[in-house]
């Protein structure tokens, strides 16, 4: 019987692979089969990429043969989400308004991941333009969680998070203009990370430029590392790539936590959390707590900036897509074409209104971040709620954003942050921490995280699909 690859991480898929226990060709025929067998329950992708995965493979199975240097992610399979580009690949941003559109070029995280070796398996799902934190899209449907296939994966980044939780690729590339890592991550048990703005290069120019990151979704924190440093670095096509040599992330995630001063806030001052997700969010405070961390409570950090970060993400999408609203509303998911109407309504006095106080909340989080290392709160207010749903039934007040509470600030500072898995509910679903980190200081995220999983390890939980 053949090896099964799943839940591998990408260290020990790369050892078999150098040491020429398996070929690379080998694991990605095996990760093709586990597409066929779980893509009609959990829905993650839009485009298999058979050809472009195997080709890859095959010339990773060349270098090792002939004793080449092989790149960091040398034969591993990973996915793309559908909204970052791989040239002569279909990319529909989650519409049916580009369902037949296809890339010319590779992003500059894909090209990156390439250069290193991998092997993309296929593109995954995303709610159209990435403009829903669920995981409903028009092009491909509900993606489901699997840990509950009557539960969603969140979003945007939805396909992505599903084929890492089901075993299927150690590792996925999402994008987070306000949580499209994260919100997934969280709902699904991952480690996802948002570098600090600017790290890892955006191109071809997204609809929300101040707003738009790549990273990546992964089951461990150290993978996470590692597919973090290879696509971060300066990109001279993104205007706000950033030109610093790249931190050690890996190497991070065996740094002491001595005297790391952790600001812990249960709502952050306005979210309305679940008691259980704050209960087991609070039990991993007090783990933190007992490797060394000095951890303050905060009740309130901030007032709510949802109507800050609607007016810049929804009038960045809204004005690429005058003239599909103008046109073609009639195909767009009713609920973006909602949101998106509010914002092109704006006026100009009201959208700059909303960019001075997201400069007054900058100004507010950097002298928070004086006295603070990281700020953590939990990553969603509740756990996965039904797969076909926007807004769980419990916050049914809310709109496709608001309800989510914790991740969409931290887009408006640009600072770093990851969900980071800290238990389960009572319904066995999985609980994200949020962790937000002082600008530019990834590798305080990544230390932290890394010394919880050693105490408190996810990686070894499996969901009933798989």
């Amino acid at each position: 019987m053949a090896e099964d690859f799943s839940f591998m991480t990408i260290s020990e898929m790369s050892a078999l692979v150098r040491d020429k226990s398996v070929s690379p060709v080998e694991i990605v025929e095996n990760v093709l089969r586990s597409v066929d067998r779980l893509e009609p329950q959990i829905n993650a992708f839009v485009t298999v990429t058979d050809d472009l995965a195997l080709d890859a493979a095959r010339k990773a199975e060349s270098a090792v043969m002939a004793g080449e240097p092989l790149g960091v992610l040398a034969g591993i399979p990973m996915t793309v989400k559908d909204l970052i580009t791989v040239g002569g690949v279909r990319c529909t941003f989650g519409s049916n308004t580009l369902s037949d559109n296809v890339a010319t070029a590779d992003a500059p995280a894909v090209e990156r991941i390439k250069a290193a070796g991998a092997c993309i398996i296929g593109k995954t799902t995303t709610t159209e333009f990435g403009c829903k934190p669920s995981s409903t899209s028009p092009v491909s449907g509900t993606t489901r969680n699997p840990w509950n296939t009557e539960r969603t994966t969140g979003g945007s980044s939805s396909g992505g998070a599903a084929g890492v939780c089901a075993g299927i690729v150690p590792a996925a590339l999402g994008t987070d203009g306000g949580g499209s890592i994260r919100i997934p991550s969280a709902f699904c048990g991952l480690f996802g990370i948002k570098a600090q703005f600017g790290r890892v290069p955006v191109f071809p120019p997204s609809a929300t430029p101040t707003l738009a990151h790549i990273g990546p979704l992964t089951r461990t924190v150290r993978d996470g590392a590692i597919v973090l440093g290879t696509i971060a670095g300066f990109d001279g096509r993104d205007p706000a790539s950033v030109s610093e040599p790249v931190p050690d992330f890996l190497a991070a995630c065996d740094a002491p936590l001595d005297g790391v001063r952790i600001a812990w806030s249960p709502t952050l001052g306005y979210a309305r959390p679940n008691p259980e997700i704050v209960d087991v969010a609070t039990k991993a405070i007090g783990v933190l707590e007992e490797l060394g961390c000095e951890v303050t409570l905060v009740d309130k950090v901030l007032d709510d900036p949802i109507k800050i970060w609607m007016a810049e993400f929804y009038a960045g999408v809204g004005t690429r897509l005058k003239e599909t609203m103008a046109n073609e509303r009639d195909i767009l998911d009713p609920a973006v074409a909602e949101v998106l109407s509010h914002a092109l309504d704006q006026t100009i006095d009201e959208y700059y209104g909303q960019v001075f106080e997201r400069y007054a909340l900058r100004e507010k989080m950097r002298e928070f971040f004086e006295d603070f290392d990281l700020l953590i709160s939990p990553t969603l207010p509740v756990e996965a709620f039904n797969a076909d749903a926007d807004i769980p039934d419990e916050l049914s007040d809310m709109n496709i954003v608001s309800w989510m509470a914790y991740p969409y600030w931290v887009n408006l500072i640009g600072a770093p942050a990851a969900s980071v898995p800290c238990g389960f509910t009572n319904a066995g679903l999985p609980v994200g921490l949020q962790m937000v980190s002082r600008t530019n200081r990834e590798v305080d995220l990544f230390r932290v995280a890394a010394a919880f999983e050693v105490v408190h390890p996810w990686a070894g939980k499996k969901p009933p699909v798989q």
